[in-house]
C-alpha cells in the first residue's frame, strides 16, 4: 500500500524528492525510504537528478522509469471510400510519452484481424525502438458497438472485425490484456484529457465523420456505454427528413444517417450550388466551403446546422448536457461556422439551453482517445498489484 501510494504520486505530478512524497503520502520518512527502494529495485521508478535541500546532501528527484512498461493504441477507421481502412498505431510509454507512430492500409476483406493487429504491434514497437515484452496492453478503437457481456462487437463494418471469439483470439495470441472501445467513446476520451471537454462537468460528443455518425456520452469523466455497449449509435435513430412527408407520418423509414450521413451531406450541397465530387474527404471540403464569404455555402451550412439540430434536439432533451462538442471531420471541417449554426437552429428545436463548440483534437481523435485508456489501464494495473497482499 505504501510503495502504490508513492508511485501514484509520481504518476500523476512527475518527478517528486522523497521530502515530497513524504508530505503528500503522510508515511514517515524511513516508510517512505524503503517505498522508494523497492519501487527502485523493481525497475517502476528511478533517480533522475538532484535538488538542493539545505544543509547536507542534496535530495534525490525521483520519476517513473518510463520504460518499465508500454501500451500500444490502435485505431481502425474506415475511410468511407472504395480504399482499404486504415489502422494507426501509437506505442505510449509508462510516463505517458509517445514513443512511436506509424499508418498502415489493410485489407481487411484478405487479412485476418488477428494477424493484421499482432503484425502491427510488432511493426510499430520497432518503429518506436522498444522491446514488445513490457508492452502490457493493447487498446483497440473501431468503428462499432463493443459488447462486454459477450466480447463482440456488434455494428462494425469493417470485415471481419464482428466475428464471434475474435477479441479472445487476439488476447490469446498478443498475450496482453486487449481492451476494445468504440472509436467515438474514445474520441471522447481525449476531449476530455486535451480538449473542449477538458474543464466540462459533463458533456456530449457528435461524431459527424466521413464514414459516418456517432455519439459519445461523458457523465462527469465516465462513458455512458448502455447494456450492450450501444449507447450512442444515433445515426440508427428514426426521424423524418425535412420535406419527406405530410406530418402524419413517414414515407419510409428515415434515420439521422440519411439527414446528415454519406451522401446526404453533398446532396444537400448541390442545391446550394456546392459540387464536389465523390471522393474521400469532400464531404468536409463541401461544409468547409461554410468559411468563404459566398452566400449558398452559408445557406447550405445554416440548411445542414437545422437538420443536425433535428437529432441534437433529442439528445438534449433527454441527457440536459452543458455541452455538445462537435467532432469529425466534417464537423471539424464547419468550424465555429458550423457550430455557431447548429447552437443556432438548436435554440428554436430543443427547449433547454446547451453551449455548444468544435471539438480542439485535431490529431487522429479515437487513436489518441485510445492511447489515453491504455495508459491509464496500465498504471491501475501495476498499482493494483502492488496494493495486493504478498506470500
Amino acid at each position: 500500500m505504501n510503495d502504490a501510494a508513492a508511485l501514484s504520486h509520481v504518476l500523476e505530478r512527475g518527478p517528486l524528492t522523497r521530502g515530497e512524497l513524504r508530505d503528500l503520502t503522510g508515511l514517515s520518512k524511513p516508510t517512505i525510504s524503503e517505498a522508494l527502494r523497492r519501487l527502485t529495485e523493481a525497475k517502476l521508478v528511478t533517480v533522475v537528478g538532484y535538488v538542493s535541500a539545505g544543509p547536507g546532501p542534496n535530495a534525490e528527484v525521483y520519476a517513473v522509469n518510463p520504460d518499465a512498461a508500454y501500451s500500444v493504441a490502435l485505431s481502425v477507421r474506415d475511410r468511407g471510400d472504395a480504399d482499404a481502412p486504415t489502422v494507426h498505431a501509437a506505442v505510449t510509454d509508462l510516463a505517458g510519452a509517445l514513443r512511436g507512430r506509424l499508418e498502415l492500409t489493410v485489407d481487411f476483406t484478405r487479412t485476418d484481424p488477428v494477424s493484421a493487429v499482432v503484425d502491427t504491434v510488432e511493426d510499430v514497437c520497432k518503429e518506436a525502438r522498444v522491446a514488445r515484452d513490457p508492452v502490457a496492453q493493447v487498446q483497440i478503437a473501431v468503428a462499432g458497438s463493443y459488447d462486454a457481456k459477450v466480447d463482440v462487437l456488434h455494428h462494425v463494418e469493417v470485415p471481419g472485425w464482428g466475428r464471434p471469439g475474435l477479441i479472445e483470439d487476439l488476447r490469446r495470441r498478443l498475450g496482453v490484456p486487449v481492451g476494445v472501445d468504440n472509436d467515438v467513446n474514445l474520441a471522447a476520451v481525449a476531449e476530455r484529457a486535451h480538449g473542449a471537454g477538458r474543464d466540462a462537468e459533463s458533456f456530449a460528443l457528435l461524431w459527424l465523420g466521413e464514414a459516418g455518425l456517432g455519439l459519445a456520452i461523458d457523465l462527469g469523466g465516465t462513458l455512458l456505454r448502455g447494456a450492450r455497449g450501444g449507447a450512442g449509435e444515433i445515426g440508427y435513430m428514426p426521424m423524418m427528413r425535412p420535406g419527406a412527408g405530410d406530418g402524419r407520418g413517414l414515407t419510409g423509414r428515415v434515420d439521422f444517417q440519411d439527414l446528415v450521413g454519406g451522401g446526404a451531406v453533398l446532396d444537400l450541397a448541390a442545391q446550394y450550388g456546392i459540387h464536389e465530387s465523390t471522393a474521400a474527404g469532400t464531404m468536409a471540403a463541401a461544409v468547409a466551403r461554410a468559411e468563404d464569404r459566398d452566400e449558398g455555402a452559408r445557406s447550405f451550412v445554416t440548411a445542414l446546422a437545422g437538420r443536425i439540430a433535428i437529432g441534437l434536439s433529442a439528445v438534449v432533451a433527454v441527457l440536459d448536457p452543458p455541452l455538445v462538442v462537435i467532432g469529425g471531420e466534417v464537423g471539424q471541417a464547419g468550424g465555429p461556422v458550423l457550430s455557431s449554426a447548429v447552437a443556432t437552429a438548436l435554440a428554436e428545436a430543443a427547449p433547454l439551453e446547451t453551449t455548444i463548440a468544435t471539438s480542439t483534437i485535431h490529431d487522429d481523435a479515437a487513436l489518441l482517445g485510445a492511447q489515453e485508456a491504455g495508459r491509464a489501464t496500465v498504471r491501475e494495473g501495476i498499482l493494483a498489484a502492488l496494493r495486493r497482499p504478498g506470500p
